[in-house]
């Protein structure tokens, strides 16, 4: 697999858990998602990121109350937070995702917003839903966001953040600095593999500065794709992609250590 070099450079960033560390040591993601319409967006980051992170947090709005109770009884490899014992696991998570999963309306806007402001200091993923109703005044260099095309254009023009714009070819860029990370093909069209993306940049955005986990990440989820239509052309989904990231990402872990 070819690497260019300038992403060769994130990808020995990338730091191995230490066999010493114990439990919560190798990151503590909390994801913030979910809503009565879109059910599955949350659960493929909360999928991806728990292959990565020591602990994941997640959280859904209050009217969710499906996806909350079904994540009670299938998420083995997190801890699901009611809406009361949010500031708790704010506190606690290195990181926080927010949303994968979550409507487009007034409650996402003042939930978000008010979230920005109060934790202005926390490492923040904003995707999805949340990045589309954000105040744009609130986002900061601690911040990741992920838009596609459409979503950047109310965005343009917004240097604080770490960019991740999604496309055929991913744009990261922070402070002055872009790297362009191409690849994918047509599999990746399906809905879900944002948000496999958006919590592989989470969970990786725990441990590490915010452009190696936007690096890194976009490129471990394309060649991830790559492999998948090597195998079956573009006929596979999200899921199967939270299957592959993993052994992409060790296979060339294991390269780079040579």
């Amino acid at each position: 697999m070819r690497i260019p070099k300038n992403i060769r450079f994130y990808l020995d960033q990338i730091k191995l858990p230490n066999p010493e560390s114990h439990k919560g040591q190798n990151g503590k993601l909390l994801i913030i998602g979910g809503s009565e319409l879109f059910h599955a967006a949350s659960k493929w980051s909360l999928d991806i990121a728990s292959k990565f992170v020591d602990m994941v947090f997640y959280s859904s709005v209050p009217t969710n109350n499906e996806l909350v109770k079904e994540a009670k009884t299938n998420f083995w490899s997190g801890i699901v937070v009611p809406q009361v014992s949010l500031d708790d696991y704010l506190m606690e998570a290195d990181c926080i995702l927010i949303g994968p999963g979550m409507e487009r309306d007034k409650k996402t806007q003042m939930i978000v917003n008010d979230l920005l402001s109060k934790y202005a200091d926390k490492k923040w993923v904003i995707d999805a839903g949340a990045l589309q109703m954000v105040n744009t005044a609130l986002l900061n260099s601690h911040h990741i966001i992920t838009p596609h095309q459409k979503e950047f254009q109310r965005l343009s023009g917004i240097d604080k953040p770490t960019l991740l714009l999604k496309g055929p070819v991913d744009k990261i860029s922070s402070q002055g600095k872009t790297i362009q990370v191409e690849g994918g093909n047509a599999g990746m069209t399906k809905g879900g593999t944002g948000d496999v993306l958006a919590g592989l940049v989470a969970a990786l955005y725990c441990t590490h500065d915010a452009m190696t986990a936007s690096v890194v990440a976009s490129f471990i989820n394309k060649k991830a794709g790559e492999s998948l239509y090597h195998r079956v052309g573009p006929y596979f989904n999200a899921s199967d992609l939270v299957d592959e990231v993993p052994k992409i990402m060790w296979d060339l872990l294991k390269k780079q250590s040579h």
